[in-house]
C-alpha cells in the first residue's frame, strides 16, 4: 500500500512554485523548421537574451563604461545595443571587424571605447557567424557542429581573458564575478556557463543528427538484402 501510494504520489502534477515552462504560440514559419532547427533557433534567442543580460550587469558593475559613449543612461546604452544586435548593424567602436576578431578587439589592451558594449556584441556576432550567419534557421539550412562547438570554446577564451588580463594600473578590463571577501557574487559565471551549455548540447545534437541518418542509412541497407519474407508454399 505504501508503494501505490508513493507512485500515486510521484503520478502527480509537478510542483510550480518556482515557475512554470511556458510553450511559445505557434506559427507558421515554424512549418519549415526540423527540430534541430527549431532547438537552434531557440537557443540563439535564448543566448542573445543572456549576452544582454551580462551586458547590463558589466554595466552595473563598470559604469564608466556606458558613459564613454556619451549616452544618457545605462538604459539607453542598453537599447542601443540590442537594437544594434537585432539589426545586425556594424558596431563603430569595432573598426569594421567582425566575428573573432571583433572580439579581439573589445579584448585588447588599448581599446579605449565602451568595453561592455564592444564585447557583447563582438560576442554575439561570433555567435551569429557560428550558426552560418543566421539566428533563425530553417529546413534549407545547415549547422556545422565544429563551429558551433568552437564557438562554447571562444565564449570560454572570452570569459578567461576578461578576468586574467589587467590594464596598465593592474585592474581587470571589466569587473565581473566577486570572489573576495564574505560577498561572493557568481552572476556572471552562471550566465557565460548556460551560454556555453547551450551551444555544446547543440553542437552534440548535430552531430548526433548526422551519425544516426547514417546508422538509419545502413540499417534500411541491410534490412532490405537480409529482412526480406520468405516464401512459404
Amino acid at each position: 500500500m505504501a508503494g501505490l501510494l508513493a507512485l500515486a504520489g510521484c503520478a502527480g502534477p509537478a510542483p510550480t512554485t518556482r515557475g512554470e515552462t511556458q510553450a511559445a504560440p505557434v506559427r507558421p514559419t515554424e512549418l519549415a523548421q526540423s527540430d534541430v532547427n527549431r532547438m537552434a533557433t531557440l537557443g540563439m534567442r535564448d543566448n542573445i537574451d543572456s549576452l544582454l543580460r551580462i551586458a547590463d550587469k558589466l554595466y552595473r558593475r563598470n559604469p564608466a563604461e556606458w558613459r564613454k559613449a556619451g549616452t544618457p543612461s545605462r538604459e539607453e546604452a542598453l537599447a542601443q545595443l540590442r537594437n544594434a544586435l537585432a539589426d545586425a548593424a556594424p558596431w563603430p567602436a569595432l573598426q569594421g571587424r567582425r566575428d573573432i576578431a571583433a572580439l579581439s578587439l573589445a579584448l585588447s589592451l588599448d581599446f579605449t571605447g565602451d568595453r561592455v558594449a564592444a564585447f557583447v556584441f563582438a560576442s554575439a556576432d561570433m555567435l551569429v557567424t557560428a550558426h552560418g550567419g543566421k539566428t533563425s534557421l530553417y529546413l534549407i539550412d545547415s549547422l556545422d557542429a565544429q563551429y558551433v562547438y568552437n564557438a562554447a570554446r571562444n565564449i570560454e577564451i572570452a570569459v578567461w581573458l576578461l578576468s586574467s588580463r589587467r590594464n596598465a594600473a593592474g585592474q581587470p578590463l571589466l569587473l565581473a564575478d566577486e570572489i573576495s571577501g564574505p560577498e561572493r557574487n557568481l552572476s556572471f559565471e552562471r550566465e557565460f556557463g548556460k551560454i556555453i551549455g547551450r551551444l555544446d548540447l547543440l553542437a552534440e545534437i548535430v552531430t548526433e543528427k548526422y551519425r544516426r541518418a547514417v546508422i538509419s542509412y545502413v540499417q534500411n541497407l541491410l534490412g532490405g538484402t537480409f529482412l526480406q519474407f520468405l516464401p512459404v508454399r
